[in-house]
């Protein structure tokens, strides 16, 4: 990674930032406070672990807590807005020394890390201070490098340092279990806790009903190349619908002027006259955190990262609120996705052409997309409070 850094930027602030983690903690905590630590690769995991965070702080009040992250866009996302934490910060390099000095500064009484990020000094020495190890959200696959021919060796080293592993599938659960791994349960998917709670909460978006002006509005989340293409043949064929278009990068956004040259950027809604509003078709949303509200206003969902090996992004969003969900189909670390599909509220496509054809078939026909859409609804209302789970079994340590 050092020498990564030397040529890319987003290393290179994973890199620098580890050499702030030490004087971060030492300012939040002193010797005596008692700490939950959470630890999550990036902003996916991060999400998953939160909701069981909250619970444990709204347990243990008294204790401080501790996230940390490994990725540069999970930190950067979350310090500017967390009010959980009381210090965010880089894991160090997994070394001896580094996870020694870091963990001689805080004492830490329960420590999970969220899905698949291990890290075996830190695991090691964890347990060797006593403190109570967990996985949450954990989610084994036949590719990990448990299967192989030296994955005993991790294997074993999971069974000597976590308490219990709370898997997001009965099929992760399975495969753990195989490997010797059988302090565990299945709890289900920690996120479908967080998105049952955006439908019930105030998702109004200001001058964007004045936009939609009454006709049907297909939201493009998280989106990259992929998913705009969609939105173009789209646009192209249908001209009575509404695109909302919200890049996965704010970059992206000169390149959606380019295609869309029409189009009305959401920072200028309110200069924008009403009658303008009403007749554009397309809105680019230039700014961040509003893509959750937006899925509000949407008759359909087509959600970002599917079309390549950068990874699908949340389609538990646009489900909670009733939407017939689209994407890629190259998903292989979202179990989720597969259950959607299974549950007739979501479609997947090898590629742009086919998904774009499904969305105008989907605009056509009412009885379709109610259908769809009341399945997708139905499938994250019927999940398990994974969260309340986690904390109950949690508390029996």
């Amino acid at each position: 990674m050092k020498v990564f850094s030397l040529f890319n930027a987003k290393t290179k602030k994973g890199v620098e930032g580890r050499t702030q983690s030490l004087n971060r903690i030492k300012t939040a905590f002193s010797k005596d406070d008692r700490v939950i630590w959470m630890h999550a690769a990036s902003l996916g995991e991060y999400e998953q672990g939160l909701p069981v965070l909250e619970k444990l702080k709204e347990e243990f009040p008294m204790h401080k807590v501790l996230v940390t992250f490994f990725s540069p866009s999970g930190y950067e996302n979350v310090v500017k807005k967390t009010n959980i934490a009381d210090s965010v910060c880089y894991l160090p390099f997994d070394t001896q020394k580094n996870i020694s000095e870091f963990l001689a500064q805080i004492n830490v009484e329960l420590f999970f890390t969220v899905k698949y990020d291990y890290w075996y000094n830190l695991l090691r020495e964890l347990k060797n201070k006593g403190v109570k190890v967990f996985v949450i959200s954990a989610l084994f696959y036949e590719s990990q490098s448990f299967f192989t021919l030296y994955g005993k060796w991790f294997v074993k080293q999971l069974q000597a340092n976590v308490d219990w592993f709370f898997h997001q599938t009965k099929h992760s659960y399975l495969l753990a279990k195989s490997l010797g791994l059988v302090n565990a349960s299945v709890t289900g998917d920690t996120r479908f806790d967080r998105v049952k709670h955006l439908k019930h909460r105030d998702n109004h978006v200001e001058l964007i009903e004045e936009f939609i002006g009454g006709e049907k509005v297909v939201v493009f989340g998280s989106s990259w190349n992929a998913e705009e293409k969609i939105a173009k043949m789209i646009y192209g064929k249908n001209q009575e619908v509404k695109l909302i278009i919200a890049p996965h990068d704010l970059k992206r956004v000169e390149n959606l002027k380019e295609i869309f040259p029409d189009a009305i950027l959401y920072s200028n809604l309110k200069n924008s006259q009403t009658l303008r509003l009403s007749n554009a078709q397309t809105l680019i949303i230039d700014s961040i955190g509003l893509l959750s509200k937006l899925y509000s206003y949407a008759d359909i969902a087509v959600v970002g990262g599917g079309f390549h090996s950068s990874g699908l992004h949340n389609i538990l969003e646009a489900a909670t609120f009733g939407l017939p969900v689209v994407f890629g189909n190259q998903y292989r670390k979202n179990p989720e996705a597969d259950n959607l599909i299974q549950s007739e509220g979501g479609r997947s496509f090898e590629n742009e052409n086919e998904a774009a054809e499904f969305v105008l078939f989907l605009l056509n026909n009412e009885e379709e997309q109610k259908r769809m859409s009341e399945n997708a609804g139905k499938f994250v209302a019927e999940q398990p409070d994974s969260s309340e789970l986690i904390l109950k079994k949690i508390l029996s340590f």
